[in-house]
């Protein structure tokens, strides 16, 4: 049976760009593209990043009992919804995925397809460095949010808490304060676990 890697991280950790590198060094790796209610960053992609739905479109898939998971963030420019979506692109008998998300989504995650098929990677950065990321990140949107960024700052310290970390069983951190030799770690890391799945099933 396929291995789902979920990539998980605080805002500004790093994840977002190491997820999109690993699709580029990982190709044996299907990827899931997720939904939100929020409006798309500048530079992002319909289809690519995220589904941006709104919530008529977000209903009608929970009435269908396509919603794996959902989190609901009343943000200060209105709550925003994120999801992850049974909708045909996961296949677990025949591939291995990527999937980047929060904690309380893996958790959801395991919840639906067992804990056995999901492979945890948690990326973390020093507050300080992570903070002067968020910064820079926003000053480049054409309307930056910067009370947003706040919010999910201080959110992200509750929700990563070393508690809800231990909860859920992480245990392996990778320390992203070099991009590249994080991503090396994190890569190796992927590939043994994936290779022992593989000589399992044999």
């Amino acid at each position: 049976m396929g291995k789902i890697c979920y990539i998980m991280g605080k805002s500004s950790s790093g994840k977002d760009t190491i997820f999109k590198k690993l699709e580029e060094r990982m190709p044996e790796l299907k990827t899931v593209t997720l939904y939100t209610t929020r409006p798309a960053r500048a530079g992002e992609t319909n289809g690519i990043e995220y589904y941006f739905v709104d919530e008529g479109k977000l209903k009608a898939m929970e009435d269908k009992g396509y919603v794996i998971e959902i989190r609901a963030y009343n943000t200060k420019h209105g709550v925003w919804k994120y999801f992850t979506a049974d909708d045909g692109q996961i296949d677990l008998d025949r591939y291995n995925y990527i999937i980047i998300g929060t904690l309380e989504s893996y958790e959801a995650m395991c919840r639906y397809f067992g804990r056995e098929r999901l492979i945890p990677v948690y990326i973390e950065v020093e507050d300080g460095l992570r903070l002067k990321r968020a910064l820079q990140r926003e000053r480049r949107q054409s309307e930056p949010k910067y009370s947003e960024m706040c919010r999910r700052f201080l959110a992200d310290q509750v929700d990563f808490s070393d508690e809800n970390l231990k909860k859920a069983g992480i245990k392996r951190r990778f320390r992203n304060h070099k991009m590249e030799e994080c991503l090396q770690d994190v890569q190796a890391y992927l590939g043994k676990k994936l290779r022992e799945n593989k000589k399992f099933l044999c």
